[in-house]
């Protein structure tokens, strides 16, 4: 599993330093190092290694997937540049580094943001390889999760739950939209990749993603907890000092957990009625929870 992760990582980030690097004369040179900045540096690359995987577990070749793949990416580093923002979340370190409005200037950060959306649709809309019908719907299931009913709302309900007590159902709404909705977005790409993709297929993928982004959500609850911010990457404890509902503060530790295993042997028992045998994907819900940043 660790392997192959570590393949598809290298894969994504060859072709997110060739997209980006296509770009270089066509923009700013400030904007352009930021948006490197942005996006190049570490970054645990899961979304995208969802759409090779899926797609993989399919029989689709990975040229097809690098497109999705990386406009998945994309839209995950511009959630996280303006998630960092000042007027957002206000934190100065991710993945390991000062954060972009930290490292350049705030104004530059929304710049880049923007410019990583439109960036995203982009590649999308010149995918190699893929019939113009999977290119837009691609296209349509990204702007679903990244805007107003998916990323973007659940940013919106997050910022809302300052000092708020959420209930649990309330917490996992939250969170289906603001982390999930990409996620169950990364694996439905690898579903549309493929030409032979029934609706059972489909569908299934969409309950596995649906547990599995609540799986990651509460994991990473629980190491904001339980890890340092050099282990992390980004500020420990962050959400205890903005005094936001979390799945521990609402369950404790040892329910967060079990809570977590739950929603992973649930993607796991999606996968099953698929009739279709993938260790990589099912490794993935294991690892989702097992992970320390």
């Amino acid at each position: 599993m660790l392997e192959r992760l570590a393949a598809f990582q290298q894969r994504i980030n060859v072709v997110l330093e060739d997209i980006i690097a296509q770009r270089k004369n066509a923009m700013p040179e400030r904007l352009f190092d930021a948006l490197n900045y942005s996006v190049l540096e570490a970054g645990k690359r899961l979304r995208p290694s969802l759409t090779y995987a899926v797609g993989e577990s399919l029989g689709v070749p990975l040229s097809m997937l690098d497109a999705p793949a990386a406009a998945v990416e994309l839209i995950h580093c511009y959630s996280l540049v303006h998630d960092d923002l000042p007027a957002m979340d206000d934190d100065d370190l991710r993945r390991g580094k000062p954060t972009t409005h930290i490292a350049f200037d705030e104004a530059t950060a929304i710049l880049v943001g923007d410019a990583l959306q439109a960036l995203a649709f982009e590649v999308l809309a010149q995918a190699p390889h893929l019939t113009s019908i999977q290119r837009l719907e691609m296209v349509r299931v990204v702007a679903r999760a990244a805007g107003g009913n998916g990323m973007v709302a659940g940013q919106m309900k997050d910022m809302g739950a300052t000092n708020a007590n959420l209930t649990l159902t309330e917490l996992r709404e939250l969170h289906q939209q603001k982390t999930g909705a990409l996620i169950e977005a990364a694996v439905s790409l690898g579903g549309i990749a493929s030409s032979h993709a029934s609706e059972l297929i489909l569908h299934s993928l969409e309950v596995y993603a649906a547990h599995l982004g609540l799986a990651f959500q509460i994991q990473d609850d629980i190491l904001d907890v339980t890890q340092t911010s050099e282990t992390l990457g980004k500020p420990q404890g962050s959400d205890e000092r903005n005094q936001k509902t979390t799945f521990v503060s609402l369950l404790g530790l040892e329910e967060a957990r079990e809570e977590a295993n739950k929603h992973a042997q649930l993607a796991r028992e999606a996968l099953s009625k698929m009739h279709i045998q993938s260790n990589l994907l099912s490794d993935f819900c294991q690892y989702i929870v097992e992970r320390t940043h």
